[in-house]
Formats: C-alpha cells, structure tokens, sequence
C-alpha cells in the first residue's frame, strides 16, 4: 500500500513539473513575441515591393508547378481538414511511394518510409528549416498536429528550388510543412480561430489560433493545442499455428495508451525590400504510455515516456537586383526524452536522454543569364546526446555540407544539377572516436515539354544519396553496433505529368503522373523493434535492390452550378530485395514491412456549404521477417473513412462542424506486427472563425 502512495506521488510530482515547465516556456514565448513584435512594429518600412511576401506564398503553394524540375504531390490546408487526420503521419499515408510505420492510437509513434529506403533518407522540413534527431533519425510525425498546417508537399529527389540549404540536397526525397501564413481581410488586424473535437478512446482536442497585424509589413501568429486520451480501443487479435488450425483468437481492449500533450508555437512575419524574414519559437511537451507488444495472447503493459521538445529558429531572404539573392536560416532545438519500463517481467529502465542541435545554413543563388542560375550554400550542424546510463560515450557531431548547384529554365527544357560534399566527424568519451567521414553526393534532373501548352512533360534523374549511423546505431548502450558502415544510395528515375485545366463544362481539373524507378541501397541499416519500441536492434542488411512505380492521378468536377467533385487516386508497386549474400536463406526476399502493392483514393463532394469526405486506404501483402515465409506472412489490410461537414456563414465568424467515422467497415489490422489498430471510431469537431 506504501509503494504505491510513493508512486502515486512520484507521477503526480512528474507531472507538476511538466506543467510548469510548459508554462514557464509557454510565458517566455508570449513575452518574447509580444516585446519584439511591437517593438518592431514601431520602426518605419518601406518597400519598393508590397507584394514580396504574396509571391513567395504563390510560388510555394501551387499544387501542380510546370516551373519545378521535380513536380511534387501536395495535399493543401482545406484538402487536410477533409481527410480525419490526426496528425502529419495519418495525412503522409495520402502520397504515393510513403510508407507509414504506425504503432496505433493516438499517441503510438509514427515515423514514414520513402520507396524503401528508410526513414533515414527523408528530409522532413518545418517551415523550410529540417527537423532533426541525431539519436535514432526517426521523426515523430504524430507530434505535429495538422490545425496550423497550410500545406504538405513532398518531393522524390529534392526540392526544385536550387535556393535551399546545403544539406537538402542530400536526401533521398523531402517533406516540406509549411504553416499558416497570416492574412488579413481588409480593415481587419486580427484573426481568431477555435476548434475543439471530441473522439473515441476518450480523445479530447482542443486548438486556439491568434493572428495579429502589428503594421503593413509585420505580422504575428499564436497557436497552442492541448490533446488528452485515454488511448483505450477495441482489437481482436487472432494468430493461426503453421498448419492453419487458430492458436488464439480474443477480442480484448487495448491498454496504456493514454496521452497527454500540449503544442505551443509563436510566429512573426515581416516583410523588408525585395525579401522577407520569420521567426519561430516552437514547444511540444507530452506524457504518454507505450502499449507493449501482443505475443502468444499475452498483454504485456508497455512502457511510458516523456517528451519536452523545444526548437526556435528564424530564415531570412533578400534580393539584390535582379540576379543575385541570398538566404540565412539558423536553429537551436533541445529535446528531452525520459523513458520508463517497470514491467516486472522485463528489465528495468528509467533514462533521460537529452539531445542538443545548432545549425546555421547560407545558400545564394547568382542568375547568370535570365535563364541560367547557379547557387552556393553551406551548412554546419553541431549534435550532442546526453544520457543517464552507465558507459554511456556522450556523442557529439560535427557535420559540414557543401553544396554547389545550377539550373537551366529553358521554355521546352528545365534542368538541375548539383554536387553535395559532406563531412562528418565524431566525437565520444571513453571510446576511441571513429575516423570522419567526407562524401561527394551528385544529383541530375531534367524535364522536357514537347509540347508548348505545357501540359505534357517528360522527366528523368539520377541522384546518390548518403546517411550516417545515427547515434543509436553507433553507441547505444548494450544494443549499438560501432562496427556499422554508413549507408548508401543510388537512384533512378524516370516519369511523366500530365494538367489541363478547362473554364467550363464537367471537368474543370485533370492530373496525372507516373514514375518509375529503380534504387540500389548499400550497407543498409534497418531497426527492428526489440521488446520496446524506444529500442532497437541494428543491422547491415548489405545490399538492397528496389524496383518500383507510383502513379497519382487527380480530377474536378462539376455536374452541376454549386456542385463540386474532387476524386484523387494513388498506387504504388516495390519490390525491394536483399540482395547481399546468395548464401543466405533469405537472399532475394521481399525486406520487412514492405508490400508489393499499396494505394490510396480519396473522393469529395462539395454542395452549399456541405462537404463529405471519403478515404480509403490499402495495404497489400507483406512479411513481418527477413524470410519470406508463411509463419511470417502479414494478410493485406485496407480501411475506409468517411466525414461530414456543414459550413455556417454567421454575421461576424464562421462555423464548421463534422462528423467522422473512421475505419468504418471494423476492419482488424496490424501496421506492425502484435500492434493491434482500432477498429471502427468516430470523431466530432467544432471549428470557429472570427
């Protein structure tokens, strides 16, 4: 009975702490703002164009840019609020060759997979600056929430601007966030909005966003979300022996997977002559439980884990007539991790892992001529862990990134083209340091129009692609491999696009694309989850062939004057193969978690200010193991999800509500093996403007 008043205490003092680290940091972003903006404010501006921050707000927005060497897919703000997602993961699941690892409910961590090649490859961007994590490279999309989320795009490659930091040239593809922007209707100096929503396994959201015009050329944005559940669903969880006969088949509610977190992120926007600046401070704190995995119908409790993730950073961009401009972005983040399992059945663990980040990154670009451009950029990002663990090394890394790039923009012929040298160079306590490392990563894009309307193109690119051991790879207590190789990249890409846009008649949109390609991955490293999710076993798969097709295809309609159709289609085909040693009893199988055919379709109706919403989701075949055997085989899954909406256009604000059901046909499924998802859930909001 003492034991567990002590512990009852101890979770009670934890979480005191949490909230008031929160509203210490809440305040301090508050008062930050608020003196910089007005102090700002007061200063006279001028600029020889107002309209600056309007046309880079176009040029990012397009869904469907023909100037872009790489076209990208896109789902925007009003596209996003249709879809029942939850988070930037459950939306990521839309685009075509992503693949989502999702341990379920609301707060289960979810990280994305691009054609194969891991989560390590992805580039993921918030407001143009990348979010990082040295410790494990995984990227928990769950923690950005989709309310202050404007647009989502995603390229394959990289970006098509060669104005970029250094090192987003070197992924394998990218995901840029972008978040509202604000914008104000005439003789109006402020926006509100409030939305609040209501869900299944006790889910209760509920967001506020502050704008704020404080001259013609500066502006503000606030916004904070609190999000608690109880993370309790319905499963069944049925397992056959090799021989087909059931092993076990229970209906059971999943257990601790509760959350609570709160979001909060200040924003300033200015204009100056000829460019722009912006300013973010941004925090994330969350106290949650990991449901453990489902094994032999045992429910094993899980682990819990907190996280306190703080970033700020600002980007500036100025022209200096018309051929030169340049950018300077910097960022600081600290993330404070604390995970605890007291399973009585497994090992102890209580350890705090706190991580460091500084970047700075100068890009420029020089037009040579009005159709030929090159750019420079550098970068250095500085990365320190800190853990309570014994014979713990304390890591730090060095990285530097180098970047030399040109484009040509001819009306029939765009081409890209860019060299990358990265440099990085550890350091560790208690341990010999591994030798740094300097790799040159070149990348080729051409697209070519034959036509002069502009709505065919043909595309083709060859890029290399290189990623470091992250820190968990290399120096994890117990579980790290020092002896790991850093992993390489070869792609290559060949594709086509096709939009025509009509003034009249039913259809108004069409859009298609299609790409094949063919990846060849080296020294591939692979986490599998071992027991817990916070930790992993690393492995060198060697070498890794990947084979594969992505179609995207989007059409408008209207049948009728008010009535709106809006159908979009996604597949993808891979076969990614081991490859390394024809000796091995797995050599040419499929690798995990990967299925051959995965597709999405989304269809909306738009009538008078109603608007239903239908999603549907599938996943085929696939293998939970190396071998592609039958004990490891994982049936196919698909879910469907249905939403809707009503607008009501009141005299000063305006209110949406929706209703959602999401896996509406109760299908059982595991994204990961042993991690059940819910079945059939429903989900009301309330969604204000002023």
């Amino acid at each position: 009975m003492r034991n567990e008043r002590n512990e009852h205490c101890r979770l009670l003092h934890e979480k005191f702490r949490a909230v008031h680290s929160f509203i210490s940091t809440f305040a301090f972003i508050i008062s930050f703002i608020s003196h910089f903006s007005f102090a700002y404010a007061q200063q006279p501006q001028r600029s020889r164009f107002d309209s600056i921050q309007h046309v880079d707000e176009v040029v990012v927005t397009s869904r469907y840019n023909h100037k872009e060497v790489i076209p990208s897919q896109t789902l925007t703000g009003e596209q996003l609020e249709k879809l029942s997602s939850h988070s930037v993961a459950d939306a990521l699941r839309y685009f075509s060759g992503i693949q989502l690892k999702d341990y379920g409910g609301v707060g289960g961590i979810k990280t994305v997979n691009i054609r194969s090649m891991g989560t390590n490859h992805l580039g993921i961007s918030y407001d143009g600056i990348e979010l990082g994590n040295a410790q494990n490279g995984q990227i928990d999309l769950g923690q950005f929430s989709l309310d202050n989320v404007e647009e989502i795009t995603l390229f394959n490659g990289q970006k098509s601007a060669i104005l970029q930091p250094a090192s987003d040239f070197g992924h394998a593809g990218a995901i840029y966030i972008r978040t509202r922007a604000p914008r104000f209707e005439p003789d109006k100096n402020y926006n509100l909005r409030f939305k609040a929503k209501y869900a299944s396994s006790d889910l209760f959201r509920f967001s506020a966003l502050w704008e704020q015009k404080l001259s013609s050329k500066v502006s503000s944005s606030l916004s904070v979300e609190v999000l608690t559940a109880s993370g309790k669903y319905k499963f069944r969880y049925k397992r056959k022996k090799q021989d087909g006969t059931v092993a076990y088949d229970t209906t059971a509610v999943r257990e601790n997977g509760d959350i609570w977190a709160v979001r909060a992120e200040g924003n300033l926007h200015g204009m100056i002559n000829d460019g722009f600046w912006k300013f973010k401070v941004y925090t994330y704190h969350s106290e949650r439980g990991i449901p453990g995995a489902i094994v032999n119908n045992v429910w094993r409790r899980g682990e819990r884990q907190g996280d306190h993730n703080t970033f700020t950073q600002g980007r500036f961009q100025k022209s200096f007539g018309d051929r030169f401009t340049t950018q300077a972005v910097a960022k600081y983040a600290y993330y404070n991790t604390h995970y605890v399992n007291r399973d009585p059945t497994q090992m102890q663990v209580d350890n705090t892992f706190k991580q460091q980040e500084l970047y700075f990154s100068t890009s420029n670009v020089y037009n040579i001529l009005p159709v030929w451009s090159t750019s420079f950029s550098y970068d250095f990002r500085w990365n320190q862990l800190d853990a309570d663990m014994r014979q713990f090394v304390y890591p730090h890394r060095f990285s530097n990134y180098l970047s030399l790039a040109t484009a040509l923009n001819l009306d029939w012929l765009k081409v890209q083209g860019s060299v990358l040298m990265t440099a990085v160079k550890d350091h560790v306590k208690y341990a010999y340091s591994p030798d740094s490392k300097t790799v040159f990563t070149p990348a080729v894009f051409m697209n070519v129009y034959p036509f002069n309307s502009h709505d065919l193109s043909f595309r083709l690119y060859a890029k290399k692609s290189f990623r470091m051991p992250t820190f968990n790879d290399l120096y994890y207590t117990n579980m790290g491999n020092a002896m790991l190789e850093p992993e390489s990249a070869l792609q290559y890409n060949a594709g086509l696009s096709y939009d025509h846009q009509w003034d009249g008649g039913l259809v108004r949109f069409f859009h298609l694309q299609g790409d094949v390609y063919y990846n060849s991955v080296h020294d591939k490293i692979v986490a599998y989850p071992k027991g817990q999710q916070f930790r992993w076993t690393m492995l060198n798969l060697g070498k890794v062939h990947i084979k594969g097709i992505d179609v995207e295809s989007e059409v408008t309609l209207v049948p009728i004057r008010g009535f709106l159709v809006t159908g979009r289609l996604q597949y993808t085909y891979q076969d990614a193969r081991d490859v390394t040693n024809p000796e091995d009893a797995f050599y040419n199988h499929q690798i995990p978690y990967i299925p051959w055919h995965s597709g999405s379709a989304i269809l909306n109706l738009q009538y008078r200010g109603w608007d239903l919403n239908y999603s549907f989701i599938y996943a085929g075949e696939r293998y939970n193991q190396q071998e592609n055997i039958k004990y490891n085989y994982m049936q196919p899954w698909y879910t469907s999800d249905l939403s809707l909406s009503k607008t009501f256009a009141l005299k000063h604000l305006s209110l949406r509500a929706t209703l959602e059901v999401n896996n509406v046909f109760s299908q059982d499924y595991d994204v990961i093996l042993n991690y059940p998802m819910p079945k059939r859930n429903y989900g009301f909001t309330i969604d204000v403007k002023i």
